[in-house]
C-alpha cells in the first residue's frame, strides 16, 4: 500500500542490510528471499562492496536463497502469461548475470488464488517444486483433513506429465507465523514488531514487538511452537513440517529476530526428547530436498486451477478481476507496445548496424518499460488492490516507460528512412496524433505480429474531404465520419494489409481529384422508453457484412438478433447494463472492497431509456447506443459502440469480417455500484461458461450453487478470452484488459466492466483501500459467433489480433509534391523481408535482452568468481526467441498437428542465422543440461528425468500443442 521508494525508506532495504550481517553471525542461520525489485533497489543503491562480497558467499553456501526470482509475486488470476514470463526474466537474467545463480522453487503464498498456468510456467523455467497457499477455505480444509495438500500438478492437458510439478499448498496458517501467543497478550514470534510508515520510529522501538524470549518464558514459547508444529504435522504425509518464520514486512531489525529465535530453536533441540520435534533453520529447498528424499508416490492432479477464492461465506475475491479497469488496460497496451518495440529495435540492430542510434541508449529506454510492465503484475498491482498513490507510481512508471519505446520506435522510422535517402524531407515523426491539417501528414503502421494482418487503424483528423494513399501512390480504403469522442474532429479509419513484422507508410492528403475516403453518414433514431416499448410490435432493421446480419429493433433500440450467414444460423441476442448494488457499512452486513464482491442482491437494470445512431459507410458501420437513466435525461453514463467492417475485394478479411466490435463507455458510476454488461442470447448453454487462465489456456466453469454468496463465488476472470456454447454455436469473447465474467441464467454472459466502491472497513481506511474510482472506462470487446469449428480456428488468432494491435506512429512531410520513388525501391523499404509463423504458432518475443552473462554455466560462474562481470556494455548480439503453439491437442484436426520451423529460414530477413541454443524458459539453463526432479507417481514410479529436447543441427525444430520454445540465436556478424 506504499510505493516501493516508500517502502524502501520504511523498511525493505533495513531487510537485507541487517539479515546479511545477521547471516554472517551464524552458519547455522538461513533466509529466503523472494521479489527481485527490492532486491535490485538495494544492491544498486544502498549496498556496500562488503556485503555485495558476502552475498556472494551466503549464496554459495546455500545460506540465502532467491525463490521465484522474478522482479515480483506476480498476480495469477488478472495476468497474461506473456507478462509473468516478461517478470520472471527480467529477475533471472539479473541474478544469473550477477550471482550465476538460478531459482528453482517458487513461493507463490499471495496471489488470490492459483492458476494452472504458473505451474506450467515454473516447470518451464527448470523448477523442482511449486508452492502456494490462497485457495477456497472450505476445499483447504478438505484436503488438510484428507492430507491432499501436496500433489504432483500436471497444469496443462497439452504438455501433462513433461512439464508436471510437484506443489505444495500451505495450511490453514499460511505464511505467517502464527501470532497469538497464550502466555501473553502481544504478539508471537515477531521481535521486530511491525514497519511503521513514512518513516522508522527514532527510539528503535516499533508498534506490537513480541515479548522477548527469557528464562522466565523460553519453555512457554517452545511449548507453543512445537504445539504448533505437531498441529500441522498431521495434515502432511512426511514428518517435515515447512513452519515459516516472518509475515508482510519482517526481519527489517534481523538482529532482534535471529537473537531471540536461536535462544528457541536450541532450546527445543536440547529438549527434543521430551516434545518429540527437532527444528532447524532451512530454505525452501531443504525443505523441498526432505520430502523428496522420502520417496513417496504422489496424487497427481489435472489442469484445473484454483480459482475464484474464497476465504469466509461472504468473502469472495472476485472483485479484483475488475478492480481499477484504467490500469488494467494501460498496463496491457503497455505491455502490447512493448512487445512491438522489441521486435522493432532488433530487426533496426539487425539489418542497420551502421544506424545512428545510440545501442546503449536504445536499450535503456526499452529497460525502462520492461520493468513498469513488470512490476505492475504484482498481487496488488494490476489487481487494482492498490492505494491511488501506489496506483498512481504504477501509471507514471508505465507512462514514462511507453514515452520511451514510442520514442525510440520514432526515431528508428526517422534513422532508416534518412538513410535512404529517398528524396522526402522528413520535418518530425511523433508518436501522438496531433492533426496538423496544413501539412500532409502520414502514418507509418508497424504490424507487431508474425503474420499478415488485415485490420483498421484509426486515426483522428480535422477535416472529412480526405484521401488516402500508399507509399506507391495507390489510393488506399478508407472511411472517413464524425467522431464519438468530440464534435470538431473526425475518425478516419484506413484498411492496412501488412505482412508479419514490417511497416507500411501512408499519407493523408487534404482532398485532391476525386480518390476520396468513403464518408460515413449518420442517421439518428428516436430515444426509446423501455418502460412503454410495445413488446408485441417489434420494428426490426438489420446491420449486413459477409459474415453476420445483425438484427436491432426500433421499438426499444436494442439488439434483437444476430445471423451467422455462413451457416444461416440465428442466434436471439440482447445487451443490458445493470448493476450490483454493494453495501459499505460493516455494521450492515458483508462488503465489497477492491478485493471482495459482495452484491446485495441480484443486478439492477441502469437505464429506462435507449438513443440510437447508425454511422453507415462502405467499409464500415458503427451503431452507438446511449443508455440514459430515464427518457429526458441530458447525459447517459452507459454507451456501446458496435462495429461491422466490410472488406473490399482483394484483401484478406477472414478476421475482420468474422469480429463485432463493440467499445463500451462507462461511468462515472454511483458509488456502491458494480457495473456489468449482461448479454443473454437463445443459445441453450445449460450456464456452462468457459474461461482462459492467464490467455494460454481454457477452463470449464459449470455454476455452482452455494448456501451463500453464490454470485460472487460464480464469478471468475477472463484475461483474454471467454465463451458460451450450445451443442452446434459458440459464442466467443476476447478481451484487452482483464475483467470479472459469469454466466448467471442459462443462455448468459456478462462481464463486470468497472467499480466504485467505499466502505468503513477499518483496515481498509488505513490502507487508502476504499476504491472511489470515479472514471469514465473504454474497454473494448471483440465478438465472434459461428460453429464451434469456426470460432476454432478464428479465436487465438483474433485475440492477438486484438491484444497487438499496429502501432501507429505520426509525422508530417514537407514539401507537398515530393518525388516518387522507384517502384523497386520502395518495395524494399516496406517489404523487407518479413517473419511469418503458421497460424498456429505465434511468434512470442524476439527481442535482444542485453545480457552480458555466459550462456555457459561453468564459464559463467567463473567469470562471477573472478569478479570479471563487472565489465563490458551490452551484448547486442545474442537475439532471444520465443515460440508458443496456440492450441491443445485434439483441439482441432489441422491447427493442432506439431509444427516443424526452420529458424534459419524464418529469421533469414534479420540476417545469416550461425548458432541457436535451446534454453530454459527464462533463459537461463542449457535445456540439455536441465535436469528437474521426477517425483513419483502411480502414473510414472521413475525416478528422475531430463527435461526438454534438442535443436537438430540444420535449425529445424518441431513444436508440440501448448509448447513455448525458448532460443539463443546468434548471426553471422
Amino acid at each position: 500500500f506504499f510505493s516501493f521508494q516508500e517502502s524502501m525508506h520504511a523498511y525493505a532495504a533495513n531487510v537485507y542490510t541487517t539479515v546479511i550481517e545477521e547471516l554472517m553471525k551464524g552458519k547455522q542461520r538461513k533466509f529466503i528471499a523472494v521479489e527481485q525489485e527490492f532486491f535490485r533497489l538495494w544492491w544498486d543503491m544502498v549496498a556496500t562492496d562488503t556485503q555485495k562480497k558476502q552475498v556472494h558467499q551466503l549464496l554459495q553456501e546455500g545460506r540465502l536463497e532467491f525463490v521465484i526470482g522474478g522482479q515480483v509475486m506476480h498476480d495469477e488470476a488478472v495476468t497474461l502469461i506473456d507478462d509473468q514470463i516478461l517478470q520472471l526474466t527480467e529477475g533471472h537474467g539479473f541474478l544469473y548475470e550477477t550471482f550465476g545463480f538460478r531459482p528453482q522453487f517458487s513461493w507463490h503464498v499471495d496471489p488470490f488464488g492459483a492458476s494452472a498456468t504458473t505451474p506450467t510456467l515454473f516447470a518451464l523455467a527448470g523448477f523442482n517444486a511449486h508452492l502456494i497457499s490462497r485457495i477456497d477455505y472450505d476445499l483447504k480444509a478438505d484436503m488438510q483433513k484428507n492430507k491432499k495438500l501436496q500433489f504432483v500438478w500436471q497444469g496443462s492437458p497439452s504438455l501433462s506429465e513433461r512439464q508436471e510439478i510437484f506443489t505444495h499448498v500451505m495450511d490453514q496458517y499460511s505464511y505467517c507465523t502464527p501470532s497469538q501467543l497464550p502466555f501473553s497478550n502481544r504478539s508471537g514470534f515477531f521481535w521486530n514488531g511491525f514497519a511503521t510508515f513514512p518513516d522508522p520510529p527514532k527510539d528503535g522501538v516499533y508498534p506490537n514487538m513480541s515479548l522477548p524470549v527469557t528464562d522466565a518464558n523460553l519453555h512457554l514459547y517452545a511449548q507453543t511452537m512445537v504445539a504448533n508444529i505437531k498441529e500441522r504435522a498431521a495434515w502432511f504425509r512426511t514428518g517435515d513440517v515447512l513452519w515459516p518464520w516472518g509475515c508482510d514486512k519482517q526481519f527489517f531489525n534481523a538482529s532482534i529476530q535471529y537473537a531471540n529465535m536461536d535462544l528457541l530453536v536450541d532450546y527445543i533441540n536440547k529438549h527434543s526428547g521430551e516434545f518429540g520435534v527437532t527444528v532447524q533453520y532451512a530454505t525452501v529447498s531443504d525443505y523441498f530436498q526432505a520430502v523428496y528424499s522420502r520417496n513417496l508416490t504422489w496424487e497427481t492432479r489435472d489442469s484445473q486451477d484454483f480459482l475464484p477464492y474464497s476465504t469466509e461465506p461472504f468473502q469472495a475475491w472476485t472483485g479484483f478481476y475488475t478492480s481499477r479497469s484504467t490500469l488494467k488496460g494501460v498496463a496491457r497496451r503497455a505491455s502490447s507496445l512493448l512487445y512491438a518495440g522489441e521486435s522493432f529495435f532488433t530487426q533496426y540492430v539487425r539489418k542497420h548496424p551502421e544506424g545512428s542510434i545510440c545501442k546503449c541508449k536504445a536499450l535503456k529506454q526499452l529497460q525502462s518499460l520492461r520493468w513498469a510492465v513488470s512490476e505492475v503484475q504484482h498481487h496488488d498491482g494490476i489487481t487494482g488492490t492498490e492505494s491511488p498513490k501506489v496506483k498512481d507510481m504504477y501509471m507514471n512508471n508505465l507512462m514514462y516507460g511507453m514515452f520511451n519505446v514510442k520514442k525510440l520506435m520514432a526515431s528508428i522510422i526517422f534513422d532508416i528512412n534518412n538513410a535512404k535517402k529517398n528524396g522526402e524531407v522528413y520535418s518530425s515523426v511523433y508518436t501522438e496524433d496531433s492533426g496538423k491539417p496544413d501539412v500532409d501528414q502520414y502514418v507509418v503502421v508497424y504490424n507487431p505480429l508474425a503474420w499478415n494482418i488485415t485490420t483498421f487503424v484509426t486515426v483522428s483528423v480535422s477535416n472529412e474531404a480526405i484521401s488516402v494513399y500508399d507509399e506507391l501512390g495507390r489510393s488506399v480504403p478508407a472511411q472517413v465520419q464524425s467522431s464519438v469522442e468530440s464534435q470538431s474532429t473526425y475518425d478516419l479509419y484506413i484498411l492496412v494489409a501488412i505482412s508479419g513484422l514490417s511497416y507500411r507508410k501512408y499519407s493523408i492528403k487534404p482532398l485532391s481529384g476525386k480518390q476520396s475516403a468513403f464518408i460515413g453518414r449518420s442517421i439518428e433514431y428516436k430515444r426509446r422508453d423501455l418502460t412503454r416499448a410495445d413488446q408485441q410490435s417489434q420494428q426490426l432493421f438489420p446491420v449486413v457484412n459477409n459474415c453476420y446480419q445483425i438484427v436491432f429493433d426500433q421499438n426499444t433500440n436494442l439488439m434483437h438478433s444476430i445471423t451467422e450467414r455462413e451457416t444461416n444460423q440465428t442466434v436471439q441476442f440482447t445487451q443490458e447494463f445493470l448493476e450490483y448494488h454493494v453495501n459499505g457499512d460493516t455494521m450492515k452486513g458483508p462488503i465489497s472492497d477492491n478485493y471482495l464482491f459482495a452484491p446485495n442482491a441480484s443486478a439492477v437494470p441502469v437505464s429506462k431509456a435507449v438513443g440510437l445512431e447508425v454511422m453507415s459507410g462502405s467499409l464500415m458501420t458503427e451503431i452507438r447506443q446511449y443508455f440514459y437513466s430515464n427518457v429526458t435525461s441530458q447525459d447517459y453514463k452507459y454507451a456501446v459502440y458496435t462495429r461491422l467492417y466490410s472488406v473490399p475485394e482483394g484483401y484478406d478479411g477472414k478476421l475482420l469480417c468474422h469480429r463485432i466490435e463493440q467499445e463500451y463507455s462507462v461511468g462515472p458510476l454511483e458509488l456502491n455500484r458494480e457495473a456489468v454488461l449482461r448479454t443473454s442470447t437463445s443459445l441453450n448453454t445449460r450456464q456452462l461458461l468457459y474461461t482462459d487462465n492467464n490467455g494460454y489456456q481454457m477452463q470449464k466453469r459449470p455454476f455452482k450453487a452455494y448456501v451463500n454468496n453464490t454470485v460472487a463465488r460464480n464469478y471468475y476472470p477472463m484475461v483474454q478470452t471467454a465463451y458460451v456454447e450450445d451443442d452446434t454455436t459458440r459464442l466467443m469473447l476476447l478481451a484487452e484488459r482483464a475483467h470479472g465474467v459469469s454466466s448467471q441464467g442459462n443462455g448468459q454472459v456478462e462481464v463486470m466492466l468497472h467499480r466504485r466502491l467505499w466502505n468503513n472497513l477499518q483496515w481498509d481506511l488505513n490502507n487508502s483501500l476504499t476504491l472511489n474510482d470515479s472514471s469514465v472506462v473504454r474497454p473494448v470487446i471483440w465478438l465472434i459467433l459461428g460453429t464451434k469449428a469456426v470460432t476454432n480456428t478464428l479465436y487465438r488468432t483474433s485475440g492477438l489480433a486484438l491484444e497487438h494491435r499496429p502501432v501507429v506512429m505520426f509525422g508530417a512531410l514537407s514539401g507537398r509534391d515530393k518525388p516518387k520513388l522507384p517502384r523497386q525501391l520502395q518495395q524494399n523499404l516496406v517489404h523487407d523481408s518479413p517473419v511469418t509463423v503458421p497460424p498456429n504458432l505465434h511468434l512470442q518475443t524476439l527481442s535482444i535482452p542485453g545480457w552480458k552473462y555466459s550462456s555457459n554455466h561453468a564459464e559463467q560462474v567463473r567469470n562471477i568468481h573472478m569478479g570479471k562481470q563487472k565489465q563490458g556494455d551490452a551484448d547486442f548480439s545474442r537475439v532471444l526467441l520465443r515460440i508458443r503453439h496456440l492450441y491443445e491437442v485434439g483441439e482441432d484436426p489441422v491447427l493442432s498437428q506439431p509444427v516443424m520451423v526452420d529458424l534459419k529460414s524464418l529469421l533469414k530477413g534479420l540476417g545469416s542465422v550461425m548458432a541457436v541454443e535451446e534454453r530454459s524458459l527464462t533463459g537461463t539453463w542449457d535445456v540439455n543440461t536441465l535436469e528437474r526432479w521426477k517425483w513419483k507417481t502411480a502414473q510414472y514410479p521413475g525416478k528422475r528425468f531430463f527435461n526438454g529436447t534438442e535443436a537438430s543441427e540444420d535449425y529445424k525444430v518441431t513444436v508440440h500443442p501448448k509448447e513455448i520454445r525458448t532460443f539463443f540465436v546468434y548471426f553471422q556478424v
